[in-house]
C-alpha cells in the first residue's frame, strides 16, 4: 500500500507523548500573568476609606472627578430611589443556611452604601418586610447601590495602586 496510482506515500512521523513540563518553574498562575506586590496600605486606604464613606469620594481623592461624580450620583439615585420604592433594609438574623446567607448578605450589601446607609440608619428609616413587587424592587435597590459602592471601591484601589490608568 506504499504505492497508490504510481506515487509514494510519505512515511508519516510517529507522534511522541507530550513533555510534562516541570510545575514549580512554570506554573499557570505564573505564565498567565506575574502577581503584583501589594502596594503600601498608605497609598490606597485613604482612597479606599473615603469611597466607602461618600460613594465617589475615593475618585475625587485621586483627581478622579468626572469617574467620582458619575459614581456618586448614580449610588445616590439607586439608594434613594430604594428608599422611595420603601425597600426594607436587611438585618443579620440566625436561621437555617439560606436565611443567614441572605440576611447577612444583604445587610453588608445595605451597609456597603456608606454614608447613605448611616444616615437612613440614623434617622430612624424603617420599612416591614412587606409583599409586594415593588417594594422587593426597593430592597433590591438599596442592595445594589451598596454592590455598585464596592465596585467604585475596587476601582479606586486599582487606581490608587498603580494598576489602573
Amino acid at each position: 500500500m506504499l504505492e497508490k496510482r504510481g506515487r509514494k506515500a510519505k512515511a508519516r512521523p510517529e507522534r511522541s507523548a507530550p513533555k510534562l513540563v516541570n510545575s514549580e518553574k512554570h506554573s499557570m498562575a505564573q505564565t498567565k500573568e506575574q502577581r503584583q506586590a501589594l502596594p503600601p496600605v498608605g497609598s490606597w486606604l485613604p482612597a479606599v476609606a473615603l469611597g466607602w464613606l461618600v460613594p465617589g469620594g475615593g475618585h475625587f481623592l485621586l483627581k478622579r472627578p468626572g469617574r467620582g461624580a458619575l459614581l456618586g450620583v448614580t449610588i445616590a439615585l439607586m439608594f434613594l430611589s430604594g428608599l422611595m420604592m420603601r425597600g426594607s433594609m436587611f438585618q443579620p438574623q440566625t436561621g437555617d443556611l439560606l436565611t443567614v446567607l441572605i440576611n447577612v448578605g444583604g445587610f453588608i450589601g445595605d451597609a456597603c452604601a456608606g454614608i447613605l446607609y448611616l444616615l437612613s440608619a440614623w434617622l430612624g428609616y424603617s420599612q416591614p418586610d412587606m409583599a409586594g413587587a415593588v417594594h422587593d424592587y426597593g430592597t433590591k435597590f438599596l442592595v445594589t447601590a451598596g454592590l455598585l459602592n464596592i465596585l467604585a471601591m475596587v476601582d479606586a484601589f486599582e487606581i490608587a495602586a498603580g494598576r489602573k490608568d
